[in-house]
């Protein structure tokens, strides 16, 4: 069981990730990779990435010898560059000491460069950056624009769980057999862990290639980062998933996608119920919790009620190929 004890600061500090993370996503998809189960849904797709990775990714390798990979590489910034600057930069002391716990028990002898890692020698990094480098550009870019789509529906879907219902229900929600009690959130594990923040906030992360229990990472000096399976329950393709209209369409619900849509120009209520086929009441409870989630804006003109999208709902209907 882990059980991450939130203060009340904690609570005013919980976020969902507002973009995936590059090297946290590379992460689950490797641990997918590795793992023996599934074999009929996954089977194929690791075939194909084992063929397909490059000898400069096998850094990463040396670097996992058994289950448990060394904890600076949970790295949670929203763009490539900066997730590698955050693993270069990791504390000296912290690099040596996880070093030590993952390869402690493996009689076979560390490769040279992870022996120069642990002794603090700068050129070390160079192999892991350029596996980690490398790794991505052939695991995950290729589907990385559907990982982006699945994330803005993802976090639109959260958005108006907390609007409607406040963070309580949203994280009972988040992941299932969850539970909050008092301060408490409560998650299966495999192991009993305690997190406690201690004013530090969390981060929610949804991952799209992990299928497993949620992983929780505890950086020192950062927020505790849960990070929950939200796929689709099979390794992405690029033509295997719908675009960002039907993702969207799939966590908003057909109404409320559909009068985002429209919100790219202003409407009144009745304008929208009729454009919408629904009432003036159910428009107006779709309206309602998509201003809850900052997705529409609602003003008052006279006796008319006006609506218009956000530039947050502008950007949940765009489809982004950045990096």
């Amino acid at each position: 069981m882990i059980r991450i004890h939130l203060t009340a600061a904690d609570f005013a500090r919980i976020r969902f990730a507002p973009r995936p993370a590059p090297l946290q996503e590379l992460n689950t998809a490797l641990m997918m990779l590795v793992h023996p189960h599934d074999e009929l849904l996954f089977g194929r797709w690791r075939r194909r990435l084992l063929r397909s990775l490059p000898a400069s990714a096998l850094p990463l390798a040396d670097l996992v010898p058994g289950a448990q990979a060394p904890c600076f590489l949970d790295v949670f910034d929203d763009s490539l560059e900066a997730g590698l600057h955050t693993v270069r930069t990791t504390d000296p002391g912290l690099v040596r000491s996880e070093l030590e716990r993952v390869r402690a028990g493996h009689a076979a002898p560390a490769p040279a460069w992870i022996r120069d890692l642990h002794r603090g020698d700068a050129g070390a990094w160079q192999p892991l950056l350029r596996a980690q480098h490398a790794a991505f550009e052939t695991v995950m870019r290729p589907v990385w624009c559907l990982v982006q789509d699945l994330h803005q529906g993802e976090f639109a879907r959260h958005a108006l769980t907390v609007a409607e219902h406040g963070i309580g229900t949203a994280l009972a929600a988040l992941v299932p057999g969850s539970r909050l009690r008092g301060g408490v959130w409560e998650l299966e594990g495999p192991t009993e862990q305690d997190v406690r923040p201690d004013g530090r906030g969390l981060l929610l992360l949804p991952t799209f290639h992990w299928t497993g229990r949620p992983l929780v990472a505890d950086p020192p000096g950062r927020p505790p980062a849960v990070t929950y399976p939200a796929g689709p329950g099979l390794p992405l393709t690029p033509d295997g998933t719908g675009g960002t209209d039907e993702a969207l369409a799939g966590v908003l619900g057909r109404t409320r996608f559909a009068m985002l849509r429209l919100l790219a120009e202003e409407h009144t209520t009745s304008g929208l119920a009729r454009r919408l086929g629904v009432s003036n009441a159910t428009c107006s409870a779709h309206a309602a919790a998509l201003r809850g989630a900052g997705l529409v804006t609602t003003v008052r003109a006279g006796r008319s009620v006006l609506h218009r999208r956000t530039a947050l709902g502008s950007l949940l209907l765009q489809r982004r190929g950045e990096g």
